[in-house]
């Protein structure tokens, strides 16, 4: 990281000494070039994205793993809350300060009340779930109310799959939080700072779910020399959380990511789990840039060797899914424990002296660390910073070389007489025609291929999207309707709570099921997908591209050659390189992201009104057949439920294809397209800037000094100053490409 951060204030010297000359070229009467503010301009944006260019880390893994811990061994401080459990209720994003601050935003008082009207969909026996009058959780009346109908349920239905339903633990949350958060909450987003000493209150939230489910995003300021200014790492949720939500964030947070570190205790080694969420990672196409780490738990291995063996072990599971994986071992705990040592408590202390003592342990752990250390910030610099650095530098070095020749060429043609200026500039229009030729040519190419790309990947899309026999949407489709009730579950539920709790905890299961279903399946396939998107975007252009590059650099040969038969020199190199595409510049120079997922399905309230239609129906089916000692009875309870399932799947696939519709065109145009269209821009202005300088008028200058209008020993006084900064510039540029090249 000193390394980058050496090389990038190196950058930012260098960019300022070309504003600083450009600034110099534009205060010299008719020297004024349309040039210049495109220059100006790429100067400014090379400066905006090193100063906010982040670097994102993920760490991720299952619950129980250790990932605070391993986070806070990194930051070298107990900053994240760590402990067994569900601890982390919400990604935690770190980075770098002048002191320890958090920062809470907290969703707004109509970001709550929707998000609890989603989930009071056919909710038993609360008047206010009408279309006419809304749920407000700042009425006490509302809550009071929303209290009772939860108690009303049924316990024991309330459990999906071993684990509570996510929508009662919403509800129940956001009851139980209220009177710790009304007051910051607000009708806006509200930020809350916590700093010095009152940092570590910001656990309170982070680390609970009554308080976590408040909370849109949380970012933590660390004074610590763990981790680069530039550098963010981001703490998340259990990879097997029960909520679907929980997932959901961490790929929204992944799509972001430079660097994935996953998290395996030693205590457990692979498990289903893992494999079920590393598979959804390669299915996203972003299994490339990863480090694993086994946090070691000293205590519940008998020796090293039989920490190796499961290490080899681990090691050999994970090449299934990616071959030769970087996989790092080490306690994490005993590196914070290393950190803290004289503040730690008594009973740490003592655990502490333990492993110290166990000096293979601890041996093992530290050179792992540092092994685990040297790739980690390997990884941040060299592989994501020196693309950075090396499309910037490019970017520069072409602008310098403009500028040089724009000087060179100017002081040159003050020198001349009259005749000779006359032929030099007849010379350079001729020139000029074919460069400007060549600039039509390329932008004409490259909009008929933004054309083409873009029809072909509107069929993508479109295919990708399409309801048919295959894509995602029959994938989603299938599921709902082989979704299987276990009708007998509910049986008993009537006595107790009644047919309206058991429609509404047969609905919630059969949500939460299909959020799971999405969240694990779908939005891996879409990310998989918008990835190779952007491979074929680049491909295609970058093919278009280079096609002119060997035309560009023999028509700056044929230019020099022309120049040096006129008397004038130019030592410019016509060779360049483009650096290659950078997607994340050029989605924050143009605010682009990919459209979140999250689907927030819509159901009428014709569902309920239907369900106990029919449930009053079956009831008096049974009714009429006791009067007439009919032994048949119907199960009204059951096929009320069953006709209830069958019109909550309808309603479910309508408004699934419905919301896919409007994300497919969402995608398309808000993301793909204009994608597309900024990789164009951007190959666009490298060829362009390339020979900019080369199409400049000479006619204003020449026609000042004609009509003695400007002074012309002072100005070729100034520019043969401003040719010695432009030489100074380019050894400059040339020297930091070397130091890239071995970086």
């Amino acid at each position: 990281m000193n390394s980058y951060n050496s090389l990038k204030n190196d950058l930012s010297q260098i960019n300022k000494k070309i504003l600083s000359l450009i600034s110099d070229a534009k205060s010299i009467p008719g020297m004024t070039d349309q040039a210049f503010e495109g220059w100006e301009t790429i100067c400014e944006n090379i400066e905006t994205l090193m100063e906010e260019e982040i670097i994102r880390v993920a760490v991720v893994g299952p619950i129980k793993s250790g990932k605070s811990t391993a986070v806070n061994s990194i930051l070298q401080g107990d900053f994240l809350k760590r402990g067994a459990g569900v601890v982390t209720s919400i990604v935690t994003r770190v980075r770098s300060g002048q002191q320890l601050q958090a920062e809470l935003y907290f969703k707004s008082w109509d970001d709550i009340n929707s998000e609890i009207e989603r989930a009071l969909v056919l909710f038993p026996s609360f008047s206010k779930n009408s279309e006419n009058e809304s749920f407000d959780i700042r009425r006490s009346s509302d809550r009071q109310e929303l209290e009772q109908a939860l108690f009303s349920l049924n316990p024991e239905l309330l459990i999906t799959d071993d684990t509570r339903n996510v929508n009662s633990v919403l509800l129940s949350s956001y009851l139980k939080g209220f009177d710790r958060v009304s007051d910051i909450i607000s009708a806006e987003n509200t930020i809350k700072q916590y700093t010095g000493s009152r940092f570590h209150e910001h656990m309170g939230f982070t680390g609970n779910e009554i308080l976590a489910v408040y909370l849109k995003d949380i970012q933590l300021e660390i004074d610590t020399r763990g981790i680069g200014s530039n550098v963010e790492i981001a703490d998340c949720q259990g990879s097997d959380s029960p909520n679907p939500l929980h997932l959901v964030m961490i790929q929204d947070y992944l799509l972001l990511t430079n660097l994935i570190v996953y998290v395996i205790s030693s205590r457990t080694g692979i498990r289903q789990a893992d494999i079920r969420f590393l598979s959804m990672i390669k299915k996203m196409g972003i299994m490339d840039n990863i480090l694993f780490v086994v946090n070691c738990d000293f205590n519940e291995h008998e020796s090293v060797d039989n920490l190796k063996s499961l290490i080899k072990k681990v090691r050999e599971d994970l090449s299934l899914i990616k071959p030769d994986p970087e996989v790092y071992s080490f306690s994490g705990l005993y590196n914070l424990f290393q950190v803290q040592n004289k503040d730690l408590p008594p009973k740490d202390v003592a655990r502490f002296e333990q492993w110290k003592d166990d000096t293979e342990f601890s041996k093992f752990s530290d050179q792992e660390t540092a092994a685990f250390n040297t790739s980690f910030s390997n990884k941040l610099s060299k592989e994501r910073y020196s693309l950075l650095l090396k499309n910037n530098i490019e970017k520069l070095k072409i602008i310098s070389s403009g500028l040089q020749f724009l000087i060179d060429i100017n002081n040159d043609v003050l020198k001349k007489d009259t005749d000779s200026v006359n032929e030099i500039i007849n010379k350079i229009k001729a020139h000029q025609e074919k460069m400007n030729q060549i600039k039509t040519l390329v932008r004409s190419t490259l909009d008929g291929g933004i054309q083409r790309i873009k029809n072909e990947l509107k069929r993508d899309v479109d295919r990708f999207f399409a309801v048919g026999r295959s894509g995602i949407l029959p994938e989603i489709l299938n599921f709902i309707k082989n979704y299987m009730v276990n009708f007998e579950k509910y049986e008993k539920n009537y006595s107790v709570s009644g047919f309206s709790s058991s429609l509404y905890i047969v609905f919630q299961d059969f949500r939460q099921a299909l959020d799971k279903f999405i969240a694990e399946t779908i939005n891996p396939e879409i990310i998989g997908f918008v990835k190779q998107a952007e491979i074929k975007i680049q491909a295609h252009l970058e093919s278009i591209s280079d096609t002119y590059h060997v035309m560009i650099t023999d028509a700056f040969d044929e230019y020099k050659l022309t120049m040096l038969h006129l008397g004038i020199e130019l030592d410019q190199d016509s060779q360049y390189d483009t650096g290659g595409v950078d997607f994340d510049s050029i989605k924050r120079l143009t605010g682009l992201q990919v459209p979140p997922i999250v689907i927030a399905l819509r159901y009428t309230a014709k569902i309920k009104t239907e369900a106990i239609m029919r449930f009053g129906f079956y009831s008096a089916i049974n009714f009429f057949k006791k009067l007439l000692k009919k032994q048949d009875e119907v199960n009204e309870g059951i096929l009320a439920l069953k006709d209830g399932v069958l019109r909550m799947k309808r309603e479910t696939e309508k408004s699934i294809i419905f919301h896919f519709k409007n994300y497919r065109e969402n995608i398309k145009f808000q993301y793909i397209f204009k994608l597309t269209e900024g990789v164009s821009n951007n190959l666009y202005e490298v060829v362009v800037n390339r020979f900019q300088a080369y199409v400049t008028d000479l006619s204003s200058i020449t026609e000042l000094v004609r009509e003695k209008r400007i002074d012309k020993e002072m100005t070729v006084a100034e520019l043969i100053k401003m040719e010695t900064a432009a030489r100074e510039i380019n050894i400059q540029i040339a020297e930091f490409r070397e130091r890239i090249e071995i970086f």
